[in-house]
């Protein structure tokens, strides 16, 4: 009788392991695949981000000697994506095409072209980012992975996964990398069945970025403010600002690039007219200083440098027309710099820390124009410090409500949960 009764034992145990199996296992498994798949992503990111640094000392060393080619340079991309790119030239729509499953295949082709790309647009002098150039490499290679998985929705799980690990790669911030590719395809919604692989590559892909001595930015904020009522209503104001900044920038983007593509519908004219343009302006304001990342004037922002009123406007114009004539980059990173010199700037209109309100701006711009919310709260905690997560909290939800429901990426959509 005994016996049969731990037969019987037995038997019900291997029965809720079957079931725990099948319901986690293909998860667990996924979150294992995503260490691999984050490594790869992580060195990929490395190499990508290590000679765009080396890019950008360059042109700031020769920018008489390279600045006035951008247009040249820029004909080149074009008839390289035109004549070679295929499905591959449609960039970030092509991951949310195929995250929101309209399209089934990202093309591998897809990293080299926006690899070279970037690093061709950034030596030249065109005013664009990094961020958005990550995250298509870590989405193009762990989908591919996906679509070789015997595992249900694989591929759909790891597009979000290589997205996260892209991101996490090239910042650094592993936490904010997986909030941002869980909510940015749809946005008010987010992709919890991505969670666990988006953790492990992501945590990996930081892990090995930071291990290879990818430069990394970070500031530690010293700034003692206590959050009281009367901060609480600065910070709501600010975040209506910063929010309507970012949500402008990401409906003039989008009209930049529809108003151009109809009255320059070749690309390889619509860049070569607007790369004349853009040359002459990069040089006509302070030989090159709206160049590239931005990065120059998110050290300033946070380090005693010299910011003009005008800053955030001219990058934020120059960045719009960089993208909009078809030039290879993303948009956070300018986005960062946007935030943090527009900061600077009601830093003493509010007669708060500097430093403090150009943080808040480099995380809410981003968060507003991205149209995401959990993302750009823990980015600031993450580069900036966890104690100050309050703070980002509020100017992040308010930017977030006062943006407009626009974001950068013209195809992603909103839920209807909001």
């Amino acid at each position: 009788m005994i016996e049969k009764f731990k037969t019987l034992i037995w038997i019900k145990m291997i029965i809720r392991i079957k079931i725990v199996y099948k319901t986690y296992g293909g998860l667990f498994l996924l979150g294992l695949i995503g260490i691999p798949v984050g490594a790869i992503i992580g060195l990929i990111d490395t190499i990508f981000g290590t000679v765009l640094l080396k890019v950008t000392d360059i042109r700031e060393t020769y920018p008489m000697y390279l600045i006035p080619f951008l247009a040249v340079v820029g004909v080149v991309i074009a008839y390289c994506y035109f004549k070679f790119g295929g499905k591959s030239s449609k960039g970030m729509n092509l991951i949310f095409e195929v995250g929101h499953g309209e399209e089934e295949i990202i093309p591998l082709r897809l990293v080299p072209f926006i690899i070279s790309g970037t690093w061709l647009t950034h030596l030249f002098g065109g005013s664009a980012g990094r961020e958005g150039v990550a995250v298509q490499i870590g989405a193009t290679f762990s989908h591919w992975v996906g679509k070789r998985l015997p595992i249900k929705n694989a591929s759909s799980i790891f597009l979000v996964t290589g997205m996260a690990a892209g991101f996490a790669g090239l910042f650094e911030t592993p936490i904010a990398a997986i909030l941002f590719a869980m909510e940015v395809l749809v946005a008010g919604s987010l992709e919890y069945q991505s969670l666990f692989p988006a953790f492990t590559a992501s945590f990996t892909a930081s892990a090995v970025s930071k291990a290879l001595g990818l430069e990394k930015f970070y500031f530690t904020l010293s700034s003692k403010v206590v959050f009281d009522l009367s901060i609480f209503w600065k910070l709501i104001v600010l975040g209506i600002i910063f929010g309507m900044v970012g949500g402008a920038f990401a409906w003039c983007l989008k009209l930049a690039k529809r108003k151009i593509g109809n009255r320059l519908k070749n690309p390889m004219i619509r860049i070569a007219i607007i790369g004349v343009c853009l040359s002459v302006l990069f040089l006509l304001f302070y030989k090159g200083r709206y160049s590239g990342l931005g990065t120059n004037l998110i050290q300033n922002s946070f380090y005693g440098g010299e910011i003009y009123s005008f800053d955030w406007l001219l990058k934020f114009i120059l960045t719009i027309l960089t993208l909009s004539a078809g030039f290879q980059g993303g948009e956070v990173t300018p986005l960062f710099s946007i935030g943090a010199s527009l900061g600077v700037l009601l830093a003493g209109f509010f007669n708060l820390p500097i430093e403090l309100v150009a943080a808040l701006g480099y995380a809410s711009v981003f968060g507003s124009a991205t149209n995401t919310f959990f993302a750009p709260v823990f980015i600031g905690a993450e580069v900036f410090g966890y104690s100050y997560l309050p703070y980002f909290f509020v100017v992040c939800a308010i930017s977030y409500i006062f943006n407009m429901d626009k974001s950068i990426y013209s195809l992603q959509k909103i839920s209807t949960k909001q």
